[in-house]
């Protein structure tokens, strides 16, 4: 009977070591299947250019494009244009997102807010960004206060609606119970407000976000003496074709980098909001 228990003890302390393996195994297998479709397309690319379906003035080699990387690299234009357009896009987003949280909360929280402005906010929140670029180059100028404009207006709204959105979405018994503990002013927003909205504002940014960056590079496109847009545009003008695709590779990484880390900043809002 005691060889029975060793053994059923045995077997049950194995279990979480098995369960264990077979999550890290699990894991594994998902990181590697992530990896097939990025080296389908590269092995695609290079079968492509190799045949030379396409001019090399259009598409070139991956080879190529690497060695554009290298070069790039090592003289340090491609560090100095991400830096300045990471700049930009940290500058006109916290200015948008700052503005943005407060006036969705207002939005949400007073009618007379609601009534002054509801209607301005839709009709603005509705006009593509990029068609306000000539006007604002107009106004503004090609300067650094252009680029950061265009963030801050493609923050703003993404961020304010879905401040709006959540602050609306909240349960009429969690403002009732905050009434009758005598819950005002600042001691509201941070114990009962900002908990609960917190992750579909995070949402709201992490779409704010791609959007600014991809704004960014666009305006950088146009009307820019610096960044990485203005990298690329002087590499397509020079028709250098490998730096083209450099530039095209920088922006999706920082692109997908930055969506990371708020959605893992997204993850622990949840947690906080759970405690």
């Amino acid at each position: 009977m005691s060889s029975t228990h060793s053994i059923n003890h045995v077997s049950t302390g194995s279990l979480p070591s098995v369960r264990v393996t077979r999550t890290a195994s699990h894991r594994v297998l998902k990181r590697s299947a992530s990896l097939i479709s990025p080296l389908l397309l590269l092995a695609l690319w290079a079968c492509v250019a190799h045949a030379g379906w396409f001019p090399p003035q259009i598409l070139v080699s991956p080879l190529k494009v690497w060695r554009a990387f290298e070069s790039t690299l090592a003289s340090g234009e491609l560090q100095s244009n991400l830096s300045i357009s990471l700049l930009r896009l940290l500058e006109g987003f916290a200015a948008g997102a700052a503005a943005g949280i407060p006036f969705g909360i207002a939005l949400a929280r007073s009618p007379r807010v609601e009534a002054y402005c509801g209607w301005t906010f839709a009709a603005l929140r509705q006009m593509p960004t990029l068609v306000m670029i000539p006007m604002l180059v107009l106004i503004l100028g090609v300067d650094e206060s252009l680029k950061i404009v265009i963030v801050a207006k493609a923050t703003f709204f993404p961020v304010a609606l879905a401040a709006c959105q959540a602050v609306r979405a909240l349960p009429a018994s969690q403002l009732e119970v905050a009434r009758l503990l005598q819950l005002r002013g600042w001691v509201l927003y941070r114990r009962v407000l900002l908990p609960a909205v917190a992750p579909d504002i995070v949402t709201g940014t992490r779409i704010a976000l791609s959007r600014s960056w991809m704004v960014l590079v666009s305006a950088e496109l146009l009307a820019a003496d610096s960044g990485i847009g203005e990298m690329m545009e002087l590499a397509r003008q020079s028709l250098q074709i490998d730096t083209v695709m450099v530039c095209v590779f920088a922006t999706g990484l920082v692109g997908f980098a930055l969506d990371q880390g708020l959605r893992a900043i997204e993850r622990g809002s949840r947690r906080w909001q759970r405690t």
